[in-house]
């Protein structure tokens, strides 16, 4: 084992990252082996960051206090600080947020080299350039806050590339997809929103994870297999409301919008409130799908879906269905017949048994009946059988009493 086992008390003083889980959690006991392997990771590599896990449910009053909700749950422990871990639950993916969060928040930049060096290391980087400033204050503050999702630098101006130039210092850089583009406060926003929103490649290919992180940005994305075009030559007509991307397969799809969805298609989903817009037409040109873009910006393209409490409700209903009727008996066919066959079962043979059950009121009526169907005549021969069955039955009793009472004694016989 790599890791500790922590205890009430036992965390670490400076830096440390913890796994909160339940010995009954199916999801903790998966993840087991590959926190194991990132503590070694860490460990060979140098880190100074401890790596252990606690049972939440034994301390649960640590586990509230560090705000846990669900098993598992990463967190890495900074001074005061606690950082929770919302990546892919990969060695690679939680080594990386353990190494990003536990050094400083802004990096320094010194040498041209250093700067190349980290562009082919990361898709997307945000640079400061300039001296003190009131802007340098709130990078750092957001860099503290958004560390958790990707790296934040500082150089000089001499250490950006000859072709890049900026319009002034001190200024706020992202550079991705080839390009580099400054953040502009009037345009853009809080800084922080801006950040968020272009921590994102232009065009990516989107799964559950990056659904969920687009989420939190509130911004509108697409789905589509062939926009790249679109991504690149309107950035600036769509960047600030759409995140183009695309997704394998349309399952993940299906479950949000509760319907199904031909492939290849495009789909808008407003993340923010669960709304989605599709196209009245296919889209088989580049001037459709601006279209279709700018009817959903203008408002005049129909929303779809949305949070409200009956679409909760459908949505409720679709899942239960999903998963009971087609991963149970798509992974199970047979267990899923006998869960609902046998039930069905029973219930059949207690409706049955109700059903065709008899009860002596019954037997009553059905004589009641009988007797009023019967003529005059017919009473009178069934009332005249009746004495003979007492006839008939009279030797047998008067047989029993003498056997009852035996033979009677000579002196009798002759008094008689």
């Amino acid at each position: 084992m790599n890791h500790v086992e922590y205890e009430r008390g036992q965390f670490p003083s400076q830096l440390g990252s913890c796994l909160f889980y339940a010995p009954w959690c199916g999801y903790c006991k998966k993840l087991e082996p590959v926190w194991n392997e990132v503590g070694l990771e860490l460990k060979s590599s140098g880190s100074p960051v401890r790596v252990g896990k606690m049972d939440a449910t034994a301390y649960s009053g640590m586990s509230s206090e560090f705000g846990v909700r669900g098993y598992p749950t990463i967190k890495l422990l900074k001074g005061d600080l606690a950082y929770n871990y919302k990546g892919p639950r990969t060695k690679d993916d939680i080594v990386d947020f353990a190494t990003r969060v536990s050094g400083p928040a802004v990096r320094a930049l010194p040498s041209k080299q250093m700067f190349e060096h980290m562009m082919k290391r990361h898709d997307v980087l945000f640079i400061y350039v300039g001296g003190e400033s009131p802007i340098k204050e709130k990078y750092y503050d957001v860099a503290s806050e958004l560390i958790v999702y990707t790296y934040f630098f500082s150089a000089s101006e001499e250490v950006l590339p000859e072709s890049v130039t900026l319009p002034e210092l001190p200024a706020v850089v992202v550079f991705k997809d080839g390009a580099h583009f400054t953040y502009d406060e009037y345009a853009d926003g809080s800084l922080s929103s801006w950040v968020n929103k272009e921590r994102f490649q232009g065009y990516l290919q989107i799964d559950g994870f990056t659904l969920y992180e687009l989420g939190e940005t509130g911004s509108v994305y697409i789905k589509f297999t062939l926009i790249q075009r679109v991504a690149k030559e309107y950035r600036e007509h769509f960047n600030r409301d759409f995140q183009f991307g695309h997704m394998d397969g349309n399952d993940y799809i299906n479950s949000l919008i509760m319907g199904e969805v031909t492939v290849p298609s495009v789909i808008i989903l407003n993340t923010s409130n669960e709304q989605y817009f599709l196209p009245s037409e296919p889209i088989e040109t580049m001037e459709q799908l601006v279209q279709f873009i700018s009817s959903v910006l203008n408002g005049s393209a129909q929303a779809h879906g949305g949070d409200g409490i009956i679409q909760r409700i459908k949505r409720v209903a679709f899942d239960a269905k999903s998963t009971i009727m087609v991963s149970l008996f798509r992974s199970s066919p047979l267990l899923g017949c006998f869960l609902f066959g046998l039930p069905l079962g029973v219930i059949s043979l207690m409706c049955y048994g109700i059903c065709t059950a008899e009860t002596d009121d019954g037997l009553d009526d059905m004589d009641a009946l009988k007797r009023e169907g019967l003529t005059d005549e017919e009473e009178e021969e069934e009332e005249e059988e009746r004495p003979l069955v007492a006839e008939v039955e009279g030797p047998e009793e008067g047989e029993n009493k003498e056997e009852d009472f035996g033979e009677k004694d000579p002196e009798e016989k002759k008094t008689d």
